[in-house]
């Protein structure tokens, strides 16, 4: 059980990370279950999506972390939904939250990106939650690969809700430019929706070549220590994708 390693820094200043994607569905389930399953993941990054966006959505944010012992990063509303959080490992350089461009009749979307060093490794960061409708999906990924350039570090992550499957265009055109974690490594379970009856892997972590990659998929009871099935149906209608990483020291 969890033979994912655990973060740790490495005598030469690299950084095995756990990285860990998931869409909240706003909070509106079981908040503690939540928590659970993200404290149980033992990130050091989290890349949400679907995180709450109105009333008071800086203190449901900020709740969260807390429960999951880690902190806001950035994002929220102001990505229009994308959030970073990460634990005390994460030394942050700069953040800026991204609103992509509004196609009338379709929901705003955005992008919550950072640019963090951990150990002697510097990353870059974003978290994405794509459109539901192909065209917008197609330029936003192309937005998306632009936003990861401009971010100028030596590794990048970026991960999410892509709302298509692997064999989708918008998925191949991610995986032109960057690593599939869970292609590279599998370890866990694949499909990430609906928790119910998962029959579709909708959700990914993606980093450029230089990130190791040591396992990725979706956590089990079978698989993680903490984790439980009550607890993964009960927290959002998406299951999570955990990732272990490791980051080269970049001095």
């Amino acid at each position: 059980m969890d033979d994912l390693p655990q973060s740790h820094t490495e005598s030469d200043g690299s950084a095995v990370i756990r990285v860990l994607s998931y869409n909240l569905r706003s909070m509106r389930d079981d908040e503690d279950a939540l928590a659970r399953v993200i404290r149980a993941c033992s990130p050091d990054l989290v890349f949400a999506q679907e995180a709450p966006r109105f009333f008071r959505w800086r203190k449901h944010a900020a709740r969260l972390a807390a429960k999951a012992e880690l902190v806001v990063l950035g994002g929220g509303a102001t990505a229009a939904g994308p959030l970073l959080m990460c634990s005390l490992r994460a030394h942050v350089e700069r953040t800026e939250d991204v609103l992509l461009p509004l196609t009338p009749g379709l929901h705003r979307r955005g992008f919550a990106t950072a640019v963090v060093r951990i150990a002697d490794a510097r990353v870059g960061l974003l978290s994405t939650h794509l459109s539901l409708q192909r065209a917008e999906r197609a330029t936003q990924v192309e937005l998306l690969l632009e936003k990861l350039r401009e971010l100028d570090t030596p590794h990048a992550i970026a991960a999410g809700d892509l709302n298509e499957t692997p064999d989708g265009p918008a998925f191949a055109r991610l995986t032109a430019d960057l690593q599939d974690c869970r292609t590279v490594a599998p370890w866990g379970d694949e499909n990430t929706f609906p928790t119910t009856a998962p029959n579709r892997r909708i959700d990914a972590i993606l980093t450029t070549p230089g990130v190791e990659v040591l396992g990725c998929g979706v956590p089990t009871p079978t698989t993680l220590e903490g984790i439980t099935e009550t607890d993964l149906k009960s927290a959002s209608d998406h299951l999570p994708v955990l990732a272990a990483l490791r980051l080269r020291a970049t001095g």
